[in-house]
């Protein structure tokens, strides 16, 4: 539980840099095309570094804990620290916009950085278990989430009637493509097959000595 608490903060915290970094990457460049603008800020400005903060948070806590000890755990703990990250996020909006925007983003935004989460946390999982392919998922723990964010930002940001259309199956997908890898994920969990003992059940006690 400690570890959990400590992967929520570290998102909730990593919100202050990734903001300030935002808002100079904004700056840097100005963009007049609508695509290309939409392009930038929602690959660049926003999923490159939102997905790089996350997870050197992964890194630097969850990485080495001993705790991390099954496939699954790299899920649990990413979602954590992508939910912590999403409160903070969606606090600065609803303070800027109203209420109406937070309660759009409850159900798209929010669940959407959990999504970006559970493939982030698949990938350490995998990298974390096979050793001889460490690098390559460790890159894609950081790529793929990249990669879905910034479609999911560019979509949304591109005002194109083709693009936006394109939103919802590609948000479809990503709740689909997420719960198939917490299923593949839980498959492989040392605790799939683990005897669940009921402590008010007859015999009970004998068991769990």
């Amino acid at each position: 539980m400690g570890l959990l608490m400590k992967a929520l903060a570290a998102g909730a915290i990593i919100t202050i840099p990734i903001i300030l970094i935002e808002v100079g990457l904004d700056k840097i460049i100005v963009l007049e095309n609508t695509i290309a603008k939409a392009f930038y800020d929602g690959f660049i400005v926003a999923a490159f570094t939102e997905e790089l903060f996350k997870f050197l948070a992964f890194y630097l806590i969850i990485w080495k804990n001993r705790n991390f000890n099954e496939l699954f755990d790299g899920i649990i703990y990413a979602v954590f620290i992508s939910l912590g990250f999403a409160a903070v996020e969606n606090f600065f909006y609803v303070f800027g916009g109203g209420g109406g925007i937070g309660v759009l983003r409850a159900f798209t935004a929010v669940p959407a950085h959990a999504l970006f989460g559970i493939t982030m946390g698949f990938y350490f999982g995998l990298a974390r278990f096979n050793e001889d392919k460490s690098s390559k998922y460790l890159w894609l723990a950081f790529f793929m989430p990249f990669l879905l964010h910034g479609f999911y930002d560019f979509f949304l940001m591109s005002e194109n009637g083709w693009l936006l259309f394109t939103f919802l199956p590609f948000f479809i997908f990503l709740w689909i493509a997420g719960f198939k890898k917490m299923k593949k994920q839980s498959e492989g969990s040392i605790f799939k097959d683990a005897k669940i003992v009921n402590p008010f059940e007859e015999g009970a006690n004998e068991t769990i000595s």
